[in-house]
């Protein structure tokens, strides 16, 4: 039986190798005919000249016809040649000003080596399968980035230099005339046939007088995803250019004395006063206005677990890892939005114009509005502080404590100027929602 067995496995493998034998040749055949298909020998000069076809040098001398924009248009030469290295140029300036002169790099060297890598031709970095790309559509145009960066603003805010002295949530409120402004001022220019604004889109320009990043991003998905792009790199730059643009302002519309107004803190608030604002002014807003409840629902949320003491990790987590990733992918794909065809073209220019209008009445109304406070009876309030009520948490706040130094060295602001600060970011919140449900 043994060597029946035997005998049968010799006659299997025989079998088998005659097979594979004759079969190899046909193998060998296809193969050599795909082979031959897919790679033709060149000489040597043609494959440097392919290589040298492939730079980058070579995109931007001589930009290929067939080339199109990251979401499928058509763009024009200057955009593929001499507006890339304009744009390249424009990002070198960015990481001047964050490193040399530390205006906010958190924000700008996201953002300016986004634009960078925007810019660089053939790569398609920013495209809809590039990693720019990507990061642009998983949470700048479905809302989430913005969301999330609120969570954890409200756990890094403390709301007790608003509480203390209630009446500082009218210089936020002040500040948010730059938004009803710059709309204004959207359709005027449509009415004069100098842009083509609809009014929905004009809603969603007028936001960036709050230097408000996420709450620009969060209503331009709602009323003008088409314009997202260029509202948020015009939103993120006049946030991080903040100690450029405010001191002029603040300096033209205060005298000395004013500047060196001292404020003192009014009385201690509770823990249970910390508490129960977060949960009160979210009912309020589910009551008057539902539309805001996202941005406001999620900057009380982050807030509310700060201030609660007993989930330390998790308001840890809000505070640091999470926010500073998302500040990461939030920048990148803001700077995605740099590239020469999409910011050098007359909408955009128009937007980041309107823009630094709406920035400049937003911070002067803040301003002004402390001056008219003064007039009353009561606390004195440091002007300085009124160009804190926009949005740009704690920047503004720390620009305003900058400025009040450079004149009394002892005239601590920064604490006095949250308290606007805070009540603009819940402003510019509010106006937002106002904004999309006059459009529902």
């Amino acid at each position: 039986m043994k060597i029946f067995v035997l005998k049968l496995l010799a006659l299997l493998m025989v079998f088998s190798i005659s097979t594979l034998n004759a079969g190899a040749p046909a193998h060998s055949e296809a193969l050599s005919t795909h082979q031959e298909e897919t790679y033709q020998s060149q000489p040597f000069s043609e494959m440097v000249g392919g290589f040298l076809n492939s730079t980058g040098v070579n995109a931007i001398l001589n930009p290929s016809p067939d080339e199109l924009s990251s979401d499928g248009k058509e763009i024009s030469n200057f955009h593929k040649s001499w507006g890339r290295v304009l744009m390249i140029f424009l990002t070198f300036f960015l990481f001047w000003l964050a490193i040399k002169k530390g205006f906010e790099p958190l924000l700008l060297l996201p953002i300016a080596f986004g634009g960078l890598l925007a810019n660089i031709p053939v790569a398609a970095i920013a495209g809809d399968h590039g990693f720019l790309g990507v990061i642009y559509h998983m949470g700048l145009s479905n809302e989430m980035f913005p969301i999330i960066i609120f969570m954890g603003v409200g756990a890094m805010t403390d709301f007790g230099p608003l509480l203390s002295n209630p009446k500082t949530a009218l210089l936020g409120g002040a500040a948010q005339f730059g938004i009803f402004g710059t709309l204004v001022g959207a359709v005027a220019l449509t009415q004069m046939g100098m842009a083509d604004f609809t009014l929905q889109q004009a809603s969603a320009i007028s936001i960036i007088g709050g230097a408000d990043g996420p709450t620009s991003i969060f209503i331009a998905t709602k009323l003008a995803p088409e314009l997202l792009g260029a509202i948020a790199v015009a939103s993120y730059s006049y946030m991080a250019m903040v100690p450029i643009i405010q001191p002029p302002i603040m300096k033209a519309l205060t005298t000395e004395a004013e500047r060196k107004i001292k404020m003192t803190t009014l009385r201690h608030v509770s823990r249970l006063e910390k508490l129960v604002f977060p949960i009160m002014v979210l009912s309020l807003a589910i009551l008057v206005l539902p539309a805001s409840t996202p941005l406001i629902g999620a900057f009380m949320f982050g807030n509310f677990l700060k201030e609660s003491g007993v989930v330390e990790r998790l308001n840890d987590t809000l505070q640091n890892a999470l926010i500073n990733i998302v500040t990461i992918f939030l920048g990148l794909g803001v700077g995605s939005k740099l590239a020469a065809d999409q910011f050098l073209v007359p909408d955009t220019m128009f937007i980041m114009a309107l823009g630094i209008v709406a920035f400049s009445v937003g911070t002067a109304s803040g301003v002004i509005m402390a001056k008219i406070m003064n007039m009353f009876p009561g606390h004195k309030v440091n002007p300085l502080i009124g160009s804190a009520g926009v949005s740009a948490v704690p920047m503004a706040a720390r620009v305003s404590n900058k400025v009040g130094m450079e004149y009394d060295r002892s005239n601590m602001l920064l604490m006095h100027a949250m308290g606007p600060n805070v009540a603009g970011v819940i402003g510019s919140a509010v106006a937002a929602g106002v904004l999309i449900s006059l459009f529902q």
